[in-house]
């Protein structure tokens, strides 16, 4: 089926947070992204290089309630709790030429969805919860061109995303029924975790 990594979901309590956090962290400044009507949420971007990037998440105040959970688990006690500490790491997104073959992915419903001229379908659970706790991908197929198509080059590359997860050998079949291709660590852990290590010019930075 030949999936890739498309880019890392960052969330924060507002979008402004995150952005600084980001920005503080990595040392380059992140791209406007916009609005996502279907869920009241927007986001800011970054360039990862190749066909990969980095999205940082928040709720838009400004945006009417959705009609159904918000993705990311964004309108759960336990995320809120969660981003109190600060924006964090939550989740990703694999890449695949189309999602007919991914029907059968447990991980969430097809939806189609679209940000200003931007046209894809994704993979949500009708609860709007993280796949596996945020280790498993959502599954994203693009109808125009992709972000990183027009973000501007950052200098930040990611080297390692790190997947950790009480049941590795079910991530890792997971990971190969969908023929993924990338740097991904998986590794067992009590419950579940993301880690990236990014290449940046200032040095490695782990989020």
């Amino acid at each position: 089926m030949g999936a890739h990594l498309d880019h890392l979901v960052v969330a924060a309590r507002t979008l402004a947070e995150g952005r600084a956090w980001l920005e503080g962290r990595l040392g380059v400044p992140l791209a406007s992204g916009g609005e996502h009507e279907t869920f009241g949420t927007y986001n800011a971007l970054l360039s990862l290089g190749g066909t990969s990037y980095l999205e940082v998440i928040a709720v838009n105040p400004s945006a009417p309630s959705p009609a159904r959970a918000r993705w990311f688990g964004l309108d759960t006690p336990e995320m809120r709790e969660r981003l109190e500490d600060g924006p964090a790491l939550i989740h990703w997104v694999a890449r695949m030429p189309e999602l007919d073959a991914a029907q059968d992915y447990p991980e969430g419903e097809v939806l189609e969805l679209s940000r200003g001229e931007n046209r894809w379908a994704l993979t949500v659970p009708p609860d709007g919860s993280l796949p596996q706790g945020g280790v498993a991908p959502s599954l994203i197929a693009w109808h125009t061109p992709a972000p990183p198509t027009r973000l501007p080059a950052s200098g930040v590359t990611l080297a390692t995303l790190r997947l950790g997860t009480p049941q590795p050998a079910e991530l890792r079949a997971a990971l190969d029924r969908l023929g993924f291709v990338g740097e991904v660590e998986v590794y067992e852990a009590p419950q579940p975790e993301l880690g990236a290590q990014l290449d940046t010019p200032g040095g490695v930075v782990l989020l």
